[in-house]
């Protein structure tokens, strides 16, 4: 990484914004003046095909954008991700989700190998009725207990393929400290055919471990007797001795390893709730478009690579346009929770304001993501896309081809509002500026098309968004792979519930006045309850 290279290509692409501003350039014109923008402007790998010609960006700020890459090390930074460097600086560890996906090579893990061979056989024995209840009752339910990355990617995938869901077998999740969360889960339920998987690295996880037990108490008092408590609970750990402490039976605990971080890891044992709600050669194939993807990432050249692209687009955008979020669409129901699972990936990841070499970050780093499926966005946000004041880059994600069984006629509708939506963006409606029904266009925004939803191309979406995660941080300087916000939150939350749990005493004096006010409000009300009882 050369810093004067970086500052020089920085200061170029600045001065290419202010021309592009004082130029009012239009995304139309781009194509106006460029016959080949299309084919410039768009890459196809197996089942993708990404349209980024609807950016603004004109070709000297692309390939200003390219020589970023090339003065920040990008292509070099992925040789190091792949090869197992520690890219995880702060915490000394490679990140090596991607040797979760390299299966067939000289590179594969033996430990990934074997724990991918315990995931199938421990399927096929639920599936088969080898592994029961108590009382020798069959699985019919199986929850998912885990929360961050134990959560959002399973659940993301389990909802997204719920067409190659097998039978007999429901997996649901929970995730929320909420208690209601898991009541309303275990409602209707019968004890006895009911499977929970605990899924928590450390095996500490204050949401994660507060839910098991209370899902041990719910089989207890359901009449699971104590003996029986171990045929009803698998775990996904890097803690195996207090996995067993808790009562899971050795030969269900499943290992994690520390260079896997937990918003990468569905590819692991963590994905243990995909496999046995879409079998298990159907999470082979998802860990198969994956590694599609992994290989695009490496052997792509920059400008023809689509997560690196994906990544210059939001720094340009968020460096030079001062964007503050970006809208993640995915036009299909399916796909209903990738934008929350991505708030995960891409936030966590990137909201850093230190360096890797723990200097404070120059300008702006990661983002907001939201976003929702379409075509429901259009009748609650679209409207501030269309006339609002705020810049916002929009990713469209599409699915050409319906699910069996689906009304073709009424997916071509959705697909229409799609592309429609994108072109209706860009082009406006200027035909009177002082009327109300005005739009300026000019709105940015690039298209995913998978052409269709199956566990291979889903495999290859989420890699792709992971690839161009990591890009980002190595454009930004930063590490993709810590969480240190995260647990200082964790460990102020240990010391409010210690302080609550001291009833009427008030010994709040170290918290500001704000603090100190909510927890004698909350001591208050919850003590006038009780008296009321």
């Amino acid at each position: 990484m050369d810093s004067k290279e970086i500052d020089k290509v920085r200061k170029s692409l600045l001065e290419a914004h202010q021309k592009l501003l004082a130029s009012n350039l239009n995304i139309e014109e781009l194509f106006a003046t460029d016959p080949e923008r299309v084919a410039n402007h768009t890459i196809d790998i197996p089942q993708v095909h990404f349209d980024f010609s609807k950016a603004q960006l004109n070709a000297e700020s692309r390939d200003l954008l390219f020589e970023l890459c090339k003065a920040c090390g990008v292509e070099e930074a992925i040789k190091s991700m792949f090869s197992g460097e520690e890219i995880n600086t702060t915490e000394n560890r490679p990140a090596l989700h991607t040797a979760l996906r390299d299966l067939d090579s000289q590179e594969s893990r033996p430990e990934v190998i074997e724990t991918l061979d315990r995931i199938e056989n421990f399927v096929r024995s639920i599936r088969e009725g080898r592994r029961t209840g108590s009382d020798n009752a069959k699985i019919k339910t199986v929850i998912n207990i885990g929360i961050g990355g134990s959560d959002l990617g399973p659940a993301l995938v389990v909802d997204a393929l719920n067409h190659f869901h097998e039978k007999d077998i429901e997996v649901r999740f929970v995730s929320n400290l909420d208690p209601n969360h898991l009541k309303r889960t275990l409602k209707s339920l019968d004890p006895k055919t009911t499977l929970f998987i605990i899924a928590s690295k450390s095996f500490k996880t204050l949401e994660t471990l507060t839910n098991a037990t209370a899902a041990k108490t719910w089989l207890l008092e359901e009449g699971i007797k104590n003996a029986s408590i171990g045929k009803h609970f698998a775990a996904i750990t890097s803690n195996p001795t207090l996995a067993s402490d808790f009562g899971v039976e050795i030969d269900c605990v499943f290992p994690i390893w520390d260079w896997v971080g937990g918003r990468f890891s569905l590819w692991s044992a963590i994905g243990l709730p995909i496999a046995i709600a879409i079998g298990f050669k159907n999470f082979q194939e998802l860990l198969a478009g994956a590694r599609s993807a992994d290989m695009h990432f490496y052997d792509a050249p920059i400008n023809k690579n689509i997560p690196v692209i994906m990544a210059i687009l939001t720094y340009w955008y968020r460096e030079y346009f001062q964007a503050g979020s970006t809208a993640v669409i995915p036009y299909s129901h399916d796909l209903a929770l990738f934008p929350s699972y991505l708030q995960q990936l891409h936030m966590e990841s990137l909201g850093k304001s230190v360096t890797r070499n723990g200097e404070e970050v120059k300008g702006k780093t990661g983002d907001v993501i939201w976003g929702s499926s379409g075509t429901n966005g259009q009748h609650s946000y679209f409207q501030l896309f269309h006339q609002g004041t705020e810049f916002i880059p929009i990713e469209f994600i599409a699915v050409v081809n319906p699910s069996s069984g689906i009304d073709t006629d009424q997916h071509t509708k959705l697909l229409s509002n799609c592309i429609g939506q994108s072109f209706a963006l860009m082009r406006g409606n200027k035909q009177n500026k002082k009327n109300a029904t005005y739009t300026s266009g000019n709105r940015p925004s690039n298209t995913l098309l998978l052409a269709q939803l199956d566990p291979f191309s889903l495999g290859n979406l989420l890699a792709l968004y992971e690839h161009k995660t990591f890009t980002l941080s190595v454009l930004w300087d930063i590490n993709a792979f810590d969480q240190w916000g995260v647990e200082l939150g964790k460990e102020t939350a240990k010391d409010i519930y210690t302080e609550l749990g001291k009833g009427s005493r008030n010994e709040t004096e170290r918290y500001d006045e704000s603090t100190q006010g909510l927890l004698k409000i909350i001591k208050k009300w919850s003590l006038a309850s009780k008296k009321e009882i």
